[in-house]
C-alpha cells in the first residue's frame, strides 16, 4: 500500500534538494508535483488542493534554520499535514455500556463479516472482553455460516436465528441473550448490498433505533479508492456512524480512501484490516501511517507487534537453556512460530526505517520458513533436543522426509549454531549491564 505515492512524493522533495532556501517558486514547483501524486493515488481533488494550499502557506511562513535543509523542512511539514489529514489523533473504540453494542455496516464484499470476527478476537484477547457475535444477515445464508466458522476458529460464540427473517428482532434477541449470559460486547454483523438502496438503509436504521449501539462502524474496502469515500458519505448521511474501518490495506491499493475519507465524512478511521489472518487488524494511527507514506517506516508498530507475542515465562525458560548450552531445534521452531504470528513478513520488514524501498520489488514469501519447519518436523524428538546426533545417515533420512537436501540440513545446523552464539552474546551483555548497575549503586 502507498508504494507508488511514497515514490512520487520522494521525487517531489528532490526538486528542493540543493536549494539554499524555500521560495515561492521552488515550493510551487514541488507542490504541483505533490498534488499530482495525490490525485494519482485517487485522493479527492478538493482534499488534494486544500492539502497543498495548507502546506504552501506553512512552508512559506517558515524561516529555514541553517541546520535544516529546505527539502527536510518540507518533508516535516508534509508529514504533519498528512497526519492531520487522516485525523491527527488515534481514535479508540468506545465501549461504555454492559453489554456494549457494536453495529457493523457497509456494502457487500467490503469484508464486514471477516472484520467482525477479527474485532471479536482482538477485544477478547487484548481487552479481556467476553464478546458475542450476531449473524444478522438474513439475505446471504453463507454469511451466517461464515460467521459461525470464524466464531469457532477464535473461540467466540455466534448468535443466529436461521428461520427468523426479521433482522431487528434478531438483534434485539441477541442483546437479551448477551445480558442473560454475561457477554459484555455484542457485535452485530448486518447485511450488505451490492449498491446503496433505500430498503437496506431503512433496515439498518431500524436496527440502530432498536438496540442503541455504542458504536456504528462503517466497513469499506480500501481498494475501491474514491468510490469508498463517496459510499462512506452516503452511509454517514443516513446512519451518522462513529468511525470507519478500512479493509484490504495489504492489497494493491493507491491509498486515496485513507487520505480522503476523514475530510469528506468528518469521522475517524478507527481500524484497518491488513490481511486474511484473524490477527490482521490494527488500530489506525495517522502519524504512523504518515511515516510509512513518506518511507520513514513504523518502528513503534513493529515493537508493539513483537511485544504482543512476547511471553516472559518463555523468555526466562529460553534464557536458562542458552546459559546451559541447551538451545535446540524445539526452541528454534518456537522462535519461528512467534515471528509468524506477528503477521505478513514483507509488511513487517517495511516497518523498519529505510527498508521499504529496498524490499519494494523483492518477493518475500510468507512461507519462507516452510522448508525449515519441514526439516525440523522430519526429525525425531531426540534429534530435535540433541542436534549433535545428526550423523550422515540421519541427515539423509531427514532430507528424504522433508523433500530437501543434506546441504540444506547442514545450512540449518549452521544457522542454529549462529543463533545460539548471538543469543548467548545478548544474554552475556545483559548480565554485564546488570552487574555494572549494581556496582554503581
Amino acid at each position: 500500500m502507498f508504494e507508488n505515492l511514497s515514490d512520487r512524493l520522494e521525487r517531489s522533495f528532490k526538486l528542493l534538494k540543493g536549494e539554499g532556501r524555500i521560495t515561492e517558486i521552488n515550493v510551487a514547483e514541488t507542490l504541483k508535483d505533490v498534488r499530482k501524486a495525490l490525485l494519482d493515488a485517487d485522493v479527492n481533488y478538493k482534499v488534494a488542493k486544500t492539502f497543498t494550499d495548507t502546506v504552501k502557506e506553512k512552508a512559506l511562513g517558515q524561516n529555514v534554520l541553517t541546520a535544516v535543509k529546505p527539502s527536510e523542512l518540507m518533508v516535516k511539514i508534509v508529514h504533519d499535514e498528512l497526519a492531520a489529514l487522516m485525523g491527527g489523533e488515534t481514535a479508540e473504540i468506545h465501549l461504555k455500556n454492559n453489554p456494549s453494542i457494536i453495529l457493523m455496516s457497509g456494502l457487500q464484499g467490503s469484508g464486514k463479516t471477516t472484520f467482525s470476527g477479527k474485532l471479536a478476537k482482538m477485544l477478547k484477547e487484548k481487552k479481556n472482553k467476553k464478546p458475542l457475535l450476531v449473524a444478522d444477515d438474513i439475505y446471504r445464508p453463507a454469511a451466517i455460516e461464515q460467521l459461525k466458522v470464524l466464531g469457532e476458529q477464535i473461540g467466540v460464540p455466534v448468535y443466529s436465528e436461521e428461520e427468523n427473517k426479521n433482522p431487528v428482532q434478531i438483534a434485539q434477541n441477541a442483546v437479551k441473550q448477551a445480558k442473560q449470559n454475561g457477554y459484555d460486547v455484542v457485535i452485530i454483523d448486518t447485511a450488505g448490498r451490492l449498491a446503496i438502496d433505500e430498503q437496506m438503509m431503512n433496515e439498518i436504521t431500524s436496527i440502530k433505533s432498536a438496540v442503541h449501539p455504542d458504536e456504528i462502524l462503517f466497513v469499506v474496502d480500501a481498494m475501491t479508492g474514491q468510490d469508498a469515500v463517496n459510499t462512506a458519505k452516503e452511509f454517514n448521511d443516513q446512519l451518522d456512524f462513529n468511525g470507519v474501518v478500512l479493509t484490504k490495506l495489504d492489497g494493491d491499493t493507491r491509498g486515496g480512501a485513507a487520505l480522503s475519507i476523514r475530510t469528506v465524512v468528518d469521522k475517524p478511521i478507527k481500524f484497518v484490516g491488513t490481511g486474511e489472518k484473524m490477527d490482521a487488524i490494527d488500530l489506525f494511527h495517522p502519524s504512523r501511517m504518515a511515516d510509512r507514506i513518506l518511507g520513514m517506516g513504523d518502528i513503534v508498530s513493529l515493537v508493539e507487534k513483537a511485544q504482543e507475542q512476547y511471553n516472559e515465562d518463555e523468555a526466562r525458560r529460553l534464557q536458562r537453556k542458552i546459559a546451559q548450552n541447551q538451545f535446540d531445534f524445539n526452541d528454534f521452531l518456537s522462535q519461528i512460530h512467534q515471528i509468524k504470528k506477528m503477521g505478513n513478513l514483507k509488511d513487517l520488514a517495511s516497518m523498519i526505517p529505510g527498508m521499504g524501498k529496498i524490499i519494494k520489488n523483492m518477493d518475500i514469501d510468507d512461507d519462507a520458513f516452510k522448508e525449515i519447519e519441514a526439516i525440523i518436523y522430519s526429525m525425531t524428538p531426540a534429534e530435535r533436543r540433541s542436534p549433535a546426533l545428526l550423523n550422515a545417515s540421519r541427515k539423509m533420512r531427514i532430507a528424504k522426509g522433508s523433500g530437501t537436501s543434506v546441504a540444506e540440513i547442514n545450512k540449518l545446523l549452521k544457522q542454529l549454531g549462529e543463533t545460539h552464539k548471538m543469543m548467548k552474546m545478548m544474554t552475556g551483555a545483559k548480565r554485564q549491564g546488570k552487574g555494572f548497575m549494581k556496582k554503581r549503586r
